[in-house]
């Protein structure tokens, strides 16, 4: 889908959320193909991401930072027939609740100090399949999130709200 065009009544309805989000989780994947390792704080920082977390951007790397809703942790577990999923499965850094990560697309966020830029949709990967059992890449498919890039630094924490500011 294309973008509206500025002056459209599509793109101002793009311009409201209800309320701001809240990030419930943060996780760091220190070490390939290890347990994610759940903290309660993460540094971001402008061109390598979260601090602690070896899948370290380049300055012009898309993916510095990936979020996921906590929304789409029930939905994934109800296509697998079970209970919400544990956020360390799926890889992502970040876990909101109360914000639609789509409606994000071409904005810039905050996430307590730091200040994120939506910078596409994070598809699943094989590891799915291996982490949620079989039907796991499927069930991810549409639900994967987003990845960001950092625009300003600052530190991010279990609570901190999630505001649009552009």
């Amino acid at each position: 889908m294309t973008e509206p065009s500025k002056n459209s009544p599509l793109h101002e309805l793009m311009q409201h959320f209800v309320h701001p989000g809240t990030v419930e989780w943060i996780g760091l994947r220190p070490v390939a193909r290890q347990p994610m390792v759940e903290v309660a704080e993460a540094y971001a920082r402008i061109g390598t991401g979260l601090d602690g977390d070896r899948y370290k951007g380049k300055p012009e790397s898309k993916r510095q930072v990936s979020l996921i809703q906590a929304e789409h942790l029930t939905a994934v577990g109800s296509f697998l027939g079970q209970e919400p999923i544990d956020p360390l499965l799926t890889r992502r850094n970040i876990v909101m609740r109360g914000i639609n990560l789509l409606a994000l697309k071409d904005k810039r966020f905050t996430i307590g100090e730091a200040v994120l830029e939506y910078t596409g949709e994070c598809y699943p990967c094989s590891r799915m399949e291996k982490n949620l059992g079989e039907g796991g890449y499927n069930a991810m498919r549409q639900h994967g999130g987003i990845l960001a890039r950092v625009v300003k630094e600052g530190t991010i924490r279990v609570g901190d709200r999630v505001e649009v500011v552009a």
